[in-house]
């Protein structure tokens, strides 16, 4: 990873324009302002397109669906098009029933995402590769790497996948990434939230492998640093300690 990339992040203070579910907004901002970023959590169709025109990124995050957010997201994604803005889609549950899935395929049908964000079974369901679920999460086994070369050449675009071992595919090149803790798939947001620092690191003028692989490694290194701490005796401990995780310096987490 590129630790002067995360520097540059900060500098900026980008604003993230998000379009997320409702159960992790809080986390989320909270996450992203530790980060270095600035969130702002807008749904409104009516001011979709003028908060997205001055945002540096957008991110679409479809944990909770209705009408008027799913239009506002179209609106989001199509005017950062528009602009060259990054956009990166996170697909929650897109398996777990056919109404989320119709709703995926309409807006990559209407958006061209930088990237793609999801666990292996979100993924899998956009390339029609079987895979089992559980609601939001991925219970299957299967090749992993497979998935997300399928997904970067369906859809034309960058694909990081989540899990014990985190898969990034630019093109056909797949990037590995093994930092993490188990924790992270025990707190609500724990995936979201990596899709807003994603989104931050996507505004630097650096190689799209070079963000990505800073952005997904960072987050792990904030996570293991924050379980390590004598403090920390479960999930709901491990939460506020990675927090404070998210805003230091690389060299601290790698201690």
């Amino acid at each position: 990873m590129n630790p002067k990339m995360i520097d540059k992040v900060r500098d900026k203070n980008p604003l993230v324009h998000h379009l997320i579910n409702y159960v992790v907004m809080n986390f989320v901002a909270n996450g992203i302002l530790a980060f270095g970023g600035s969130p702002v959590m807008a749904m409104a169709e009516k001011e979709a397109e003028d908060m997205a025109k001055s945002a540096d990124a957008v991110l679409l995050n479809v944990g909770t669906l209705s009408h008027e957010n799913i239009s506002s997201m179209i609106i989001a994604g199509q005017t950062a098009n528009k602009l060259d803005i990054p956009v990166v889609l996170d697909p929650v549950g897109v398996a777990a029933t056919s109404y989320r899935s119709q709703v995926i395929k309409h807006m990559l049908k209407k958006i061209r995402p930088t990237v793609i964000k999801g666990n292996a079974g979100e993924i899998a369901h956009l390339v029609d590769i079987p895979w089992k679920v559980k609601g939001v999460d991925s219970v299957g086994e299967g090749n992993i790497e497979e998935v997300a070369v399928k997904a970067a050449q369906k859809y034309n675009t960058n694909i990081v996948i989540t899990g014990e071992t985190d898969m990034i595919c630019t093109g056909k090149k797949i990037i590995q990434n093994t930092t993490g803790h188990p924790y992270l798939a025990k707190i609500t947001g724990g995936g979201c939230l990596l899709g807003s620092i994603i989104a931050c690191c996507l505004t630097t003028d650096d190689h799209i492998e070079d963000q990505l692989i800073s952005a997904v490694t960072f987050y792990g290194l904030a996570a293991e640093y924050a379980a390590s701490q004598n403090a920390v005796t479960g999930p709901g401990t491990f939460k506020a300690h990675f927090i404070d995780a998210l805003s230091f310096p690389i060299q601290k987490l790698k201690g």
